[in-house]
């Protein structure tokens, strides 16, 4: 069985709540990584990644994500699969909305890795985002704040589209 590390960044419960959720759904070959304890080995070291991050004031990854960057823009990730979740406010944020997911895509496509798990931005109401891929999320796009009642759904149906 591949080895699936779900990376995070553990300082908002949002996002904690959400990397749960993902792990529950995709079982027992998941294993979470908080990003305040991941080393470079961490993401080298399994067959694939699931990263997750909510979006900070206005378009900034939290603290952790954001010290580890440097030592990021370094990994050597050809031909590993990367699928991201994003967290953000989509009423309060419209301008902005999901950029840490955009700034983490921009991270891992830069070593090389391949993304995956793309959504749709049918429902969602912003005006512009550095997560956008064309008419397209590069990641799973969650919205506690004014969607989350949409939320488990949107795992399940990202979670089957990431392990096929």
């Amino acid at each position: 069985m591949k080895k699936i590390a779900l990376i995070y960044a553990a300082n908002s419960d949002k996002t904690a709540l959400v990397a749960k959720k993902i792990q529950k759904e995709l079982g027992d070959a998941v294993e979470i990584v908080s990003v305040e304890n991941a080393w470079q080995n961490d993401f080298e070291a399994y067959d694939h990644l699931i990263v997750g991050a909510s979006t900070w004031f206005d378009g900034e990854l939290p603290t952790y994500w954001d010290e580890l960057l440097p030592e990021l823009r370094t990994l050597q990730l050809k031909g590993k699969k990367v699928a991201i979740f994003g967290l953000g406010d989509q009423a309060k944020y419209p301008d902005n909305f999901v950029d840490g997911m955009g700034i983490l895509a921009d991270v891992f496509e830069e070593d090389g890795a391949t993304l995956i798990g793309f959504t749709s931005t049918e429902g969602y109401k912003f005006n512009k985002s550095r997560a956008l891929r064309g008419n397209q999320w590069c990641g799973l796009v969650i919205d506690l704040d004014n969607q989350a009642e949409l939320t488990d759904k949107r795992v399940r149906e990202w979670c089957k589209e990431i392990i096929k």
